[in-house]
């Protein structure tokens, strides 16, 4: 049983077996028991399970108290708290790419499971090559911290373009060089058909894949956001990869409740600038003040704060309006 005790990026293999072995659990139940079949989720079954991934994301907060102490307990605490927040942008994208597509609510759950599966695969990549990267150049954190500002700055001052995906580079790609079906088929993402050309029976990709492919891109796209900023938090990689999956668990979870009130949120983005320029100014801070880093429980506290400001403030904006005709809201809401 030594081998357990083996350091990976600074933790022993049994702490990453442990925490793999959660989550594979958590996908396990999530599609043999509560998803077994294809059905629509409402919005009290997705509180349901946003509830239950929310609670099992802090409870895993406990653990690495006990097993590393306070304030890495408090890092892992801000860190799933600012990934979960500035992923909000993402459950809009989803929205979209599900809107454009036209996939059905009952099927939108399978994509979103499968979804999750690449997004474990490439945060980890990610998380590796830029743990990497931190702990041989440690001036690749000022870089990071730098790219957060000016992402935070750019995001409270520039208007966001519309998003149009019938000109996506992307989606015309995928239907130029692939074979698409016009229509889904069920719950599957490639199908037989035969060759319009030779008549042999041939595998043509349906919608269903290309909105996957679509989410994959989407995350990969806002992971560039994400990653480094929890590396501002915290440079253990243990804490950034289990605060980024236990938070990204949590909120596919809460889409199916979010995606129909999106509109209430309108005015969030400006929290989530502030807190990026937060976020990235830390290590300049901490360096004016000579300290060794900012402390952990003042960054949750103000983390808490901004995005809690943000949130009432969009609520109380947006009282009594209703949503906008929405394109980008799933098919069949």
């Amino acid at each position: 049983m030594e081998f357990l005790l083996l350091m990976v990026l600074g933790k022993p293999l049994w702490m990453w077996l442990l925490f793999i072995g959660v989550v594979i659990a958590l996908l396990a139940f999530d599609l043999g028991v509560l998803h077994k079949d294809d059905h629509q989720i409402g919005v009290a079954e997705s509180l349901r399970m946003s509830a239950m991934y929310i609670i099992l994301g802090l409870s895993f907060a406990g653990f690495v108290y006990w097993q590393m102490g306070t304030e890495p307990a408090a890092q892992y605490l801000t860190a799933f708290v600012v990934e979960k927040t500035l992923a909000m942008d993402n459950i809009f994208v989803i929205a979209l790419i599900f809107g454009f597509f036209a996939i059905p609510r009952e099927y939108q759950h399978r994509v979103l499971f499968w979804g999750i599966l690449g997004v474990i695969v490439l945060r980890g990549i990610m998380i590796g090559l830029g743990a990497t990267l931190v702990e041989h150049y440690s001036w690749v954190l000022y870089v990071f911290a730098v790219f957060l500002i000016f992402t935070g700055i750019k995001m409270l001052f520039v208007d966001e373009a519309s998003h149009d995906l019938s000109g996506n580079k992307l989606v015309q790609f995928m239907r130029k060089r692939f074979r698409v079906t016009d229509e889904l088929h069920g719950n599957s993402f490639i199908v037989k058909q035969p060759d319009p050309r030779t008549g042999k029976l041939v595998r043509f990709a349906t919608p269903l894949l290309l909105a996957l492919v679509m989410i994959e891109i989407a995350d990969l796209v806002f992971a560039v956001d994400s990653v480094p900023a929890v590396f501002t938090i915290t440079t253990d990689p243990y804490i950034v990869y289990t605060s980024n999956i236990f938070a990204i668990l949590g909120l596919r979870a809460l889409y199916f409740a979010l995606a129909a009130i999106l509109h209430r949120f309108a005015y969030l983005k400006y929290a989530l600038s502030l807190l990026l320029v937060f976020i990235g100014s830390k290590i300049f801070i901490a360096d004016l003040m000579g300290w060794e880093k900012f402390p952990p429980t003042w960054s949750l506290g103000i983390t808490f704060a901004i995005l809690g400001a943000g949130v009432v403030f969009s609520l109380w904006k947006t009282n009594g309006n209703n949503p906008e005709a929405i394109s980008s809201h799933p098919a069949g809401e």
